[in-house]
């Protein structure tokens, strides 16, 4: 029979209590455990006292015959000195996944066009300019009829052809 030392579910719904047990692991979470070894309430201060109770002589007890604790006891006995506990290292667990790597990528893309079409009107601005100003002030464009006159200019223009 294998053995798992757990948290297993108490209290009401958002009032979580725990209690620190010793059960077969094919029992369910808050069924059937062989002893109670100690409590966790993770509602009080992380720094208060009462927050994790176990009696650590039953603890070394069971792990001495074979129970195997869950992750989060494991870390209650390395916080008591019971036992120590090797740190996990997972070091994707901070990368993105596939759908948002190629989303990073389509952004620096859209991104980067945007920058080269900026670059490139900003040349042309400067490139109209300078010619602009090479061009001698005396080839000004002649001043142009209004657009009241003009219809006017080209209606007369029409008769004489006539």
């Amino acid at each position: 029979m294998a053995i798992a030392m757990r948290l297993s579910r108490g209290g009401s719904k958002k009032r979580p209590y725990y209690r620190i047990v010793v059960a077969d692991q094919r029992a369910p979470r808050d069924g059937k455990y062989l002893e109670q070894v100690g409590s966790y309430n993770p509602l009080l201060a992380k720094d208060s006292a009462e927050r994790v109770q176990m009696n650590e002589e039953r603890v070394k007890h069971w792990l001495s015959v074979g129970a195997q604790p869950s992750d989060r006891v494991a870390r209650f006995l390395d916080a008591a000195g019971v036992r120590e506990r090797a740190a996990r290292n997972n070091p994707k667990k901070g990368e993105p996944g596939e759908n948002a790597k190629e989303r990073a990528e389509e952004k620096a893309a859209k991104l980067a066009e945007a920058e080269e079409a900026k670059k490139a009107a900003e040349e042309e601005a400067k490139a109209a300019a300078a010619a602009a100003a090479e061009a001698p002030a005396e080839e000004a464009p002649a001043e142009e009829t209004s657009a009241e006159e003009a219809p006017a200019a080209e209606a007369e223009g029409e008769e004489k052809a006539e």
